[in-house]
């Protein structure tokens, strides 16, 4: 493709596919999906930038968004910004009023837009120690308030004419930083990935490149994740753009499921692997209450759909046999199967953030849904993901066009390409730390590639324990392991300069009291009831279940149950889910000692 902007990009497709449905919306959850024509999506935008340039913003300027869901106005600030190079921010509305003001005094933000009153209001408790920050814009009234600006009212300020405006897109250097996206901090501080509009087109150009998805208008596109993220960015914001598909947002958590399966049923949903496994557990549990014939048809028509997309997968020929029984499956049991997890219209899924289990991947092809795992970081957007029909189950997939890749002695992955940062914002150390001087972007992953191109992580460099007798364990996979126990929703090992391997484990409480029940167990708190001895036992049996294929030193061998869930706000989960290993060696670290003195 030619070089050019995001915003380059948005305007060609309201050229190609102005009338068609580029933005959906509810007021709420029984409300029908309301839609906004490119056309009509793009003079909005027009309004807004408009009001940013009256506002004083200008080229290169920071702009922070914090909302506290996905919206359309996300979405428009967003655009107006990227048309004349002012560099927005994005910050994770759950996050506390502390690291709001990190994310803001790092940037030098010289506004901000907020999503609601609860915004607002860590806006406020911080604004005295944030000088830089000249406005700041709500989407809800203002109120009269000094210094508040409401959204309405920046749309109707009056602003340059459309040949000014136009002048100043012009301006605009595809090269330019477009967004600053900051790191998780699992390691410390976090910091801003800078990303210019060349790097942030790598993701939606590559897709038609390389074929990923046939995507156009008519598709729809549940945006779910945070739009903080670089995946949901990417992958949820300006791909749907490039393809002319419609954006429909999505009313949160609770609504999720009702909105694949019925009030929006979309056709691409990008989510974290614990939806699509919590999707494929439920249906299990709905299955093992059916009578046995008929739980055994639909048993036997998902092992046919998993023998025959297994063999698709790797190009082989499913044969006359399998040919008949899949479609006699097809008939009756698979199509149905769609219809009740996904709405029956759903096409792409795509997983990433954490390995997604390989029952789940198999469950999915084997139902005919495409769901494709990948791999991608704020440093370098998406780096690879599987295909369609060639999905290879336990990787992340092919490289996506214009990425390379290579391997450390010590197996790090390195990458660059068009995807890559030129570097994070005023950091110049931390820089040329993680880029080296050929231009490889340290990754801090350990991977591996196929002859025939899969690659597959395997761990994070940094959380490798060394075990006193000098052997070496990468946790992740393991931890993954034991999270496929439908009794374990988090596992964090321990073990570095100790002799064995121990864990921390967070239950997954509704399936434990659920199973104590059943075994007519009594308890007055969960506290209680993960004191029981026939608990400890359950999770000794789980641990010895998912330990078959580890090497001896690998093994676990001694654990606790966390009695708190972990958690964003309170401190051991990343916005982006990630287990913060540090803080949570801090926080439970009497749990853990318990556990290396026994």
């Amino acid at each position: 493709m030619t070089s050019r902007t995001l915003y380059d990009m948005f305007l060609e497709t309201v050229s190609a596919h102005g009338d068609s449905p580029a933005i959906g919306t509810r007021k709420s959850r029984n409300a029908p999906v309301e839609t906004l024509s490119y056309n009509e999506f793009a003079a909005i935008v027009v309004k807004m930038l408009r009001g940013l340039v009256a506002l004083g913003l200008k080229r290169g300027d920071r702009f922070a968004l914090m909302f506290h869901d996905n919206r359309m106005e996300w979405a428009v600030a967003d655009l107006a910004s990227q048309a004349i190079g002012i560099i927005t921010v994005p910050i994770y509305g759950t996050l506390p009023a502390s690291q709001v003001q990190f994310y803001l005094q790092d940037s030098g933000a010289a506004a901000i837009f907020v999503s609601d009153s609860k915004q607002r209001a860590k806006v406020e408790e911080i604004r005295h120690n944030l000088p830089d920050l000249r406005a700041v814009i709500s989407l809800e009234s203002a109120d009269g308030d000094c210094g508040w600006i409401s959204y309405k009212d920046l749309l109707e300020r009056p602003g340059p004419s459309d040949t000014e405006l136009r002048e100043l897109s012009r301006s605009v250097s595809p090269d330019d930083v477009a967004t600053l996206i900051y790191t998780s901090g699992t390691t410390g501080d976090p910091k801003g990935a800078m990303l210019t509009h060349n790097n942030m087109l790598q993701t939606c150009d590559g897709v038609i490149t390389d074929h990923i998805a046939d995507l156009g208008p008519g598709d729809i596109m549940l945006s779910f994740l945070p739009l903080s993220h670089i995946t949901e960015r990417s992958g949820g914001q300006y791909m749907p753009i490039r393809m002319g598909a419609c954006i429909v947002y999505s009313l949160g958590l609770l609504a999720l499921t009702d909105e694949i399966q019925k009030s929006v049923r979309p056709t691409v949903l990008l989510c974290v692997p614990r939806l699509w496994e919590s999707m494929h557990e439920r249906f299990l549990d709905a299955v093992q209450k059916f009578e046995p014939r008929r739980r055994r048809l639909v048993e036997w028509a998902i092992k046919i759909g998993e023998q025959v997309a297994a063999l698709r997968s790797h190009g082989k020929s499913i044969g006359a046999v399998l040919a008949a029984q899949h479609r006699i499956a097809e008939q009756l049991v698979l199509c149905k199967v769609r219809e009740q997890v996904t709405g029956g219209r759903l096409r792409y899924c795509v997983s990433g953030g954490a390995p997604l289990k390989p029952a789940t991947a198999r469950f999915f092809l084997g139902i005919g849904i495409q769901i494709l795992e990948g791999y991608g970081m704020s440093e370098c957007n998406i780096i690879a993901i599987n295909r369609p029909n060639r999905q290879r189950i336990g990787t992340v997939g092919n490289l996506m066009p214009g990425t390379e890749i290579k391997f450390a002695q010590d197996g790090e992955i390195l990458v660059r390409g068009q995807g890559r940062t030129p570097g994070y914002f005023n950091q110049a150390e931390a820089t040329a730390h993680t880029i080296d001087n050929d231009g490889w972007f340290h990754t801090g992953d350990i991977g591996s590639m196929s002859p025939d191109g899969y690659l597959t992580i395997t761990d994070r460099k940094k959380d490798l324990l060394v075990l006193s007798n000098g052997k070496k364990v990468a946790p992740q996979l393991i931890e993954a392991q034991l999270k496929s126990s439908p009794f374990i929703s988090e596992a964090v090992l321990f073990g570095d300069n100790q002799p064995t391997v121990v864990a921390l484990l967070v239950p997954a409480l509704d399936r434990l009291q659920e199973w104590a029940q059943a075994n007519s167990l009594s308890a007055n708190s969960p506290s209680e009831l993960l004191r029981l001895p026939e608990v400890t036992k359950l999770y000794k049996k789980e641990i010895e279940n998912c330990s078959q294929d580890l090497a001896d030193f690998e093994r676990v061998r001694d654990f606790r149950l966390s009695p708190q869930p972990f958690g964003i706000e309170s401190g051991e989960l990343t916005p982006t889910l990630k287990v913060k290993r540090k803080f949570v060696a801090n926080k439970y670290s009497d749990l853990i000692a318990s556990m290396m003195r026994g």
